[in-house]
């Protein structure tokens, strides 16, 4: 019992600390995810199914996609407060993060689609949700870790961030 009272105020202490960056983290997530999902769909399901045979392509095309769009939303919104200036150096850490989490997502996807052999939209969007949210757990501690990093010298607390629209 005393266990579980000190997680939930470790937790406590973690969500009240990271709140801001995690809500906004979170939506920026959620349209990177209707990217990724309603891409992957239309590629492999829509009309005459452009990539109807290639659930892996599929995948890379679509992740692709919301791999930019996430960028861009933590980049200038969820992490803006970490903004270094090596622009360009900070999106190839993203990309390579991304990398990983998309290699999670196409495990699942390979595992179930021709492992396992579970195919059809339902199988197919099962296991692209579950290697979403694998990835989706990488990508946020190594982004906070590696991407968008405080830079040196920063305290502990950082700068506050200004209110969303300011």
């Amino acid at each position: 019992m005393e266990l579980w009272r000190r997680g939930r105020a470790v937790a406590a202490r973690l969500w009240h600390r990271h709140r801001r960056e995690l809500g906004a983290f979170g939506v920026v997530g959620g349209v990177a995810f209707v990217v990724d999902v309603g891409l992957f769909n239309l590629l492999r399901f829509g009309g005459d199914g452009l990539l109807a045979d290639q659930p892996l392509t599929a995948k890379v095309v679509s992740a692709s996609v919301a791999t930019v769009c996430a960028w861009a939303g933590n980049r200038w919104w969820t992490f803006r407060h970490r903004n270094r200036p090596h622009a360009v150096r900070e999106l190839l850490l993203f990309v390579g993060m991304n990398a990983v989490a998309l290699l999670i997502g196409l495990a699942v996807l390979a595992t179930s689609h021709y492992v396992l052999g579970l195919r059809g939209p339902v199988a197919d969007n099962a296991a692209n949700l579950v290697g979403i949210a694998l990835g989706t757990a990488f990508r946020y501690v190594a982004y906070r870790l590696w991407v968008f990093r405080r830079p040196r010298g920063a305290d502990a607390q950082g700068p506050r961030p200004r209110p969303v629209g300011v």
